[in-house]
C-alpha cells in the first residue's frame, strides 16, 4: 500500500516549483517543460516546435505549438495548450503550419497561419488520424488511420467499433498473434495510409482513398511508428513506405520492406527490397525523385542490428551503401537542400549526436554533440537541434550545416534551472571483458563536499540493446538519485550501443556473462578512482534488462548490495519466452531459437533458478500494462522474495506500461525508490532535499 509519506508529498506537488535553490528532486523533472519535434520554415528562419506542459492536477501533458526565430529572439506560442496541438510541419510556402489536434475526442489535422490566428480544422474524419504527411504542391493530405482491412468505407470501421461497444458479451476470439503489442490488445485493425484531396478553401474534401489496400500490415508499424516511415515523392506522384507483411510470422518476424506506390492510387503497391529478408525502413527520396535512400539492417530476426544508409538508383534498382565503414547505427535520415548530405543522429561513445554523411564519399563528421540530440532539422543554410544533456533539459539550437556557430535559441526552464543544483557528471573508461575498453560515468551527489563518503545508486540500462548516454532522461535521470544525496555509477557494459556494432551484439546469448563481468570490473574501477563512492552503502536498480540484472546479481552477486530495485524485469526467462509479444527479440537473445528447441539457452541465465541464493532486499516495480515483460514476472518475482522472508515491496501500476508515465505515477515511483535506497543505506533525511 501507498505509505502516508508518499500520499502526502503527492498531494503538495502541484504548488509551484521551489522558489530557494534546492537539489535537482521528482517535483522538479515532472514539472519541467518538454521541448521536442523542431521543424524548420522554408526559408530557414522560423522553427516551429512543441512544448508539453505538465498539468499536475489532471495528471497529464498538454501539448502546444510554438515558434522561435531561428537567428534568435523570444518564442511565441500559437496554440493553446488546452487544445493539444502536436507534430507541427509547415505548408511548402512558408505561410502556414499544420499539426494534429483532437476534436471532440478524434484526433484531426488542424492548420494555423504562421503569424498567429485561430487554428481551423482541415479534417472531419470518423476516425483518429495518427500522424500525417502533407503533399509537395500542398494540394493532398497523407493521413494513416486504423481500420478494419475489409471495410470499403471508413464508416464500416466506425459501425463495426461501435457493435463491438454496443455487444454485452466482452470476449474476443484470436487466430493468430499478437493477441496484444506493448500496452494494447489487438482488435482487428491496421495502421493504413490514405490520401485526401485539400480543396480550394484547404480543407479535405470527401472519403479518402486506402492507398495501401491489400496491406497486411502496420503504416507506420507499431507502437512507436510515425511519419518517418513513408513519404512523398518530390513531385508528389509516388509515394513510399515500409512495412511488415508477415501474416501469422509478424511476432517473430523483422523483415520489413519499403514500397512504392502511386498516390492517385492507380496502381497497387510494388516492393523495391524484397531481396532483402531483414529490417528496410524510413524511406527518403532525393530533391531530383531519382535516387531513394532508406535505413537497412541485414540480418533477419534481429532488432538491434546495425542500420546501414543505402541508396537505390529508382530507374536501375541498383542499390550501394553510403557509409559501409562507419560502425554506428543511423536513426531516420534527412536531406541537405543541395542534396549532396544526409543527416542522421546515432549513440556513439555515451553521447548521442548529429552527424553529416557526405553522400558521394561515405565521409562521416560529427555536427552537434556535446550531449544528446532528441530531434533536428534541416534547412537552406542551417541546422536546428533539440539538445539536451545531463544536467539540461531539451532546448533548441541553431547552427550552420557544418555545426559551426552552435547557438542556444530557447531557454524553457530558464527560472526553474535558476534554483536547482546538479551532480557533476565524470565520464571514465576501464578494462571490463574480453579486455576490451568499456565506458561507464559517475555522478556527484549535489553539494558533494572532499573526503566525504556517499551512499551509490547503481544503474543498470536497459534495451539490452542501449546506453546510458549524456542526456536528460525523464524516466531514468540520474540526477534525482544526486538530488537525494546518492553518487551514482553505471557502466554500459557489452550490448550497449554507440561503441560498435561487435559490442552491441556481445549481449545476445550471454545476457549473464559479459555483461555481468563488465558490471563487476565496472563497479571495482569505480571504487578505486572516484574514493567517495562508499562501497558498504550502495544499491543496485534497473528496468527491463536492468531488471533482469537485478534478478540475475541478486542470487549471483549480491555481495556489495545493500538493497536492490527491479522494475518490469525479467524473473523466468521460460515464461518470458511463451508471454511476450515480440517474439524475435526474446528468440534472438537465446541465439535464435525458441523455448521448446533449445532449453538449456533459456535456463543458462535464468534468475529463478537462483532464488535460493536471495538475500538482499528487493524492492519490484511493474505495470500492469506492460505486454513486452508481462507483470507475473515481477508478482513472481515478488512472491519468491517474500517465500525466502526475504524484506521485499511491490510497486504495482495498474494503468502503467514498460514505462511510467503518468506525473502523478512517477511522483510515487520516484519517492518508492527513493525511500527504499534511504532505508537501506541510512541516509540522512537531510539529505534530500524535496518540498516539505
Amino acid at each position: 500500500m501507498k505509505s502516508a509519506l508518499a500520499v502526502a508529498l503527492v498531494a503538495v506537488l502541484p504548488a509551484a516549483a521551489i522558489a530557494e535553490p534546492h537539489p535537482f528532486n521528482v517535483n522538479d523533472l515532472v514539472m519541467m517543460d518538454r521541448v521536442s519535434d523542431p521543424s524548420l520554415s522554408p526559408d530557414g528562419r522560423q522553427i516551429a516546435f512543441s512544448v508539453r506542459e505538465t498539468d499536475y492536477d489532471a495528471n497529464k501533458g498538454r501539448n502546444s505549438i510554438w515558434l522561435a526565430p531561428a537567428g534568435g529572439g523570444a518564442p511565441k506560442r500559437l496554440t493553446d495548450a488546452n487544445l493539444g496541438a502536436a507534430g507541427a510541419r509547415w505548408s511548402a510556402d512558408g505561410s502556414s503550419l499544420y499539426f494534429l489536434a483532437p476534436k471532440d475526442g478524434v484526433g484531426q489535422v488542424w492548420q494555423i497561419d504562421a503569424k498567429g490566428g485561430v487554428p481551423r480544422q482541415i479534417t472531419w474524419m470518423p476516425l483518429d488520424v495518427n500522424n500525417f504527411r502533407l503533399s509537395p504542391d500542398g494540394k493532398r493530405l497523407l493521413v494513416s488511420m486504423d481500420v478494419f482491412t475489409d471495410c470499403e468505407t471508413l464508416a464500416c470501421t466506425t459501425q463495426r467499433l461501435d457493435a463491438r461497444k454496443a455487444d454485452k458479451a466482452t470476449g474476443t476470439v484470436y487466430d493468430k498473434i499478437f493477441v496484444r503489442h506493448w500496452d494494447t490488445w489487438a482488435d482487428g485493425r491496421r495502421s493504413q495510409l490514405f490520401i485526401a484531396d485539400l480543396g480550394g478553401d484547404g480543407r479535405a474534401q470527401g472519403e479518402p482513398r486506402l492507398l495501401t489496400k491489400g496491406i497486411d500490415g502496420d503504416v507506420p508499424s507499431k507502437p512507436f511508428g510515425d511519419e518517418s516511415e513513408y513519404a512523398f515523392s518530390p513531385d508528389g506522384s509516388m509515394v513510399y513506405y515500409n512495412v511488415r507483411i508477415a501474416g501469422t510470422t509478424e511476432p517473430w518476424s523483422t523483415n520489413f520492406d519499403i514500397y512504392a506506390v502511386p498516390a492517385d492510387g492507380s496502381a497497387g503497391s510494388l516492393n523495391l527490397t524484397a531481396d532483402n529478408p531483414a529490417w528496410d525502413g524510413y524511406p527518403l527520396p532525393s530533391h531530383d525523385g531519382k535516387t531513394l535512400y532508406w535505413l537497412a539492417m541485414t540480418r533477419p530476426g534481429f532488432e538491434a542490428d546495425r542500420f546501414g544508409i543505402w541508396a537505390m538508383d529508382l530507374a536501375t534498382g541498383a542499390k550501394r551503401e553510403i557509409a559501409p565503414n562507419w560502425d554506428r547505427s543511423a536513426s531516420a535520415l534527412k536531406l541537405s537542400a543541395d542534396g549532396k548530405t544526409l543527416y542522421t543522429t546515432s549513440d556513439d561513445k555515451g553521447e548521442h549526436p548529429l552527424f553529416a554523411v557526405d553522400i558521394a564519399s561515405g565521409k562521416v563528421s560529427r555536427v552537434v554533440d556535446g550531449g544528446s540530440v532528441a530531434g533536428f532539422d534541416i534547412g537552406p543554410k542551417g541546422v536546428v537541434a533539440a539538445r539536451n544533456d545531463l544536467r539540461r533539459p531539451t532546448d533548441l539550437y541553431a547552427a550552420d550545416l557544418r555545426g559551426k556557430g552552435l547557438k542556444q535559441v530557447t531557454r524553457f526552464n530558464a527560472e526553474r534551472l535558476k534554483n536547482i543544483r546538479f551532480g557533476e557528471p565524470t565520464f571514465f573508461t576501464f578494462q571490463g571483458a574480453k579486455g576490451e575498453s568499456v565506458q561507464g560515468y559517475v555522478v556527484k551527489p549535489v553539494g558533494y563536499r572532499a573526503g566525504k563518503k556517499y551512499p551509490v545508486a547503481f544503474i543498470i540500462h536497459g534495451g539490452p540493446q542501449g546506453a546510458m548516454t549524456n542526456d536528460f532522461h525523464y524516466r531514468w535521470n540520474p540526477q534525482t538519485y544526486a538530488g537525494q544525496g546518492f553518487a551514482v555509477v553505471t557502466i554500459n557494459f557489452h550490448g550497449s550501443t554507440g561503441y560498435g556494432q561487435k559490442f552491441t551484439d556481445a549481449i545476445s546469448g550471454d545476457w549473464g556473462g559479459a555483461p555481468l563481468e563488465d558490471l563487476k570490473l565496472g563497479w571495482a574501477s569505480a571504487l578505486e578512482n572516484f574514493r567517495f563512492l562508499d562501497r558498504d552503502r550502495a544499491c543496485a536498480l534497473g528496468a527491463s534488462y536492468g531488471g533482469f540484472m537485478a534478478f540475475w546479481i541478486a542470487g549471483v552477486w549480491n555481495e556489495p548490495w545493500k538493497c536492490i530495485v527491479a522494475h518490469d524485469g525479467v524473473f523466468d526467462a521460460r515464461m518470458m519466452s511463451y508471454s511476450t509479444e515480440e517474439l524475435w527479440f526474446d528468440e534472438w537473445e537465446h541465439n535464435g531459437k525458441t523455448q521448446y528447441e533449445d532449453p538449456a539457452a533459456y535456463e543458462k541465465f535464468n534468475p529463478v533458478n537462483h532464488v535460493k541464493d536471495w538475500h538482499v532486499p528487493l524492492l519490484v516495480v511493474h505495470g500492469d500494462k506492460d505486454f513486452r515483460i508481462p507483470s507475473e514476472q515481477g508478482i513472481a518475482a515478488f512472491t519468491a522474495a517474500q517465500r525466502r522472508g526475504i524484506p521485499s515491496k511491490f510497486l504495482h501500476f495498474p494503468d502503467e506500461n514498460h514505462w511510467v508515465l503518468k506525473p502523478h505515477n512517477s511522483v510515487l515511483w520516484h519517492d518508492t525508490v527513493n525511500d527504499w535506497l534511504k532505508q537501506w543505506t541510512a541516509v540522512e533525511e537531510t539529505a534530500v532535499g524535496r518540498k516539505k
